[in-house]
């Protein structure tokens, strides 16, 4: 079977959340077949709730799909590796394999602070690669905070 990366429709997921004005970080998953099961970005400004991240919102959609509360042997694809909470659902959900992006060194919770997986807490840890489209995800990310902080960067309709 040949590999086939869905970070460009995780990417594309970011860019709409950019322009709806959050933060830009998009998250597919998809199924053993190579479906695409649930595409989100972020709406935690929109939704006014702090838990709506991509990979949440991802997660809940393709799990209300199936009618189930895990999804073995599905992939997830997040720009952004994700956070400490986003993590834990990862977990909770079973997911087979997660692919990210840009690196968080600040708010990570996979290879960074509390690298929720390797935890012995830690039920489910999913096989995990990063890097994929690294450099993509990054600058979506710096050029909509470099233009929410006046700096210039990119204008949110171009994302």
């Amino acid at each position: 079977m040949n590999f086939r990366s869905y970070m460009q429709d995780a990417l594309d997921a970011a860019r709409a959340a950019g322009k709806r004005g959050e933060v830009p970080v998009g998250a597919v998953v998809v199924g053993p077949g190579g479906d695409v099961v649930a595409k989100a970005g972020n709406r935690t400004r929109e939704l006014s709730d702090p838990t709506a991240h991509a990979e949440v919102l991802a997660i809940r959609a393709a799990c209300a799909a199936l009618g189930s509360e895990r999804l073995p042997g599905h992939d997830l694809y997040v720009t952004l590796e994700p956070c400490p909470m986003c993590a834990a659902v990862i977990s909770f959900a079973r997911i087979g394999r997660l692919y990210y992006g840009a690196s968080d060194p600040k708010s990570g919770g996979v290879a960074h602070g509390a690298r929720v997986f390797s935890h012995p807490q830690c039920h489910h840890a999913p096989e995990v690669y990063d890097g994929i489209a690294a450099a993509e995800g990054e600058a979506l990310l710096r050029g909509f905070f470099a233009y929410k902080r006046g700096g210039g960067g990119s204008d949110p309709e171009q994302f």
